[in-house]
């Protein structure tokens, strides 16, 4: 079924995580017993399904605004059976109103619109425990924003320069450990100091 969804995904030019990123995603939950997460941009459910296979005591809520790609998710997670584990909701995580998710997520994983990874993080960090982890993936997208691609369209070249905007206010602040993982498409792992 995980194939079947990667080969949709692929055939339909929808971006899922890469398989060095998954790799170090599952090994991050697994190694740091992250049980409660938060997922910001479902897509077709594959990451969120990724991550409930891991441990059945893990809660997953996700939010994804394209309505096509929210009835594909919840199909997904329908046929994996991880309804009981996987919270999804229908809209735009920039408008959402958190009240509606429960509690506090030891680890929220941010992998939606690549514009507005610091909207979404300003928004989402009051959720996080006082020890969790945020992770944001696409840090480097596709190597636009470590220079070892360049682009002369206009709307990427707007979009490398909010990534590297983002990589830059977070780097340094003063109230987050970040570190870098040169994995996938590169990824930031951002604790509370």
């Amino acid at each position: 079924m995980i194939e079947e969804i990667e080969k949709y995904a692929i055939k339909n030019n929808i971006p899922i995580i890469e398989n060095e990123g998954k790799d170090f995603l599952v090994a991050y939950i697994k190694n740091n017993n992250c049980l409660n997460i938060l997922e910001i941009g479902s897509a077709i459910g594959y990451s969120a399904i990724i991550m409930a296979l891991i441990n059945p005591c893990i809660n997953i809520a996700t939010i994804e605004r394209d309505q096509e790609r929210y009835n594909l998710a919840v199909s997904n997670i329908a046929k994996m059976n991880l309804n009981k584990q996987i919270t999804i909701y229908n809209e735009d995580a920039l408008l959402f109103d958190t009240n509606k998710l429960k509690g506090k997520f030891d680890l929220i994983f941010i992998d939606a619109a690549k514009a507005q990874y610091q909207k979404f993080f300003e928004k989402y960090i009051v959720k996080l425990t006082e020890d969790g982890s945020v992770i944001v993936d696409n840090i480097n997208f596709h190597g636009f924003v470590d220079g070892k691609r360049t682009t002369t369209n206009r709307n990427t070249r707007q979009l490398v320069g909010k990534i590297k905007r983002f990589n830059d206010w977070i780097i340094n602040n003063d109230n987050y450990d970040v570190k870098y993982h040169d994995v996938g498409d590169g990824i930031f792992v951002i604790r509370k100091r």
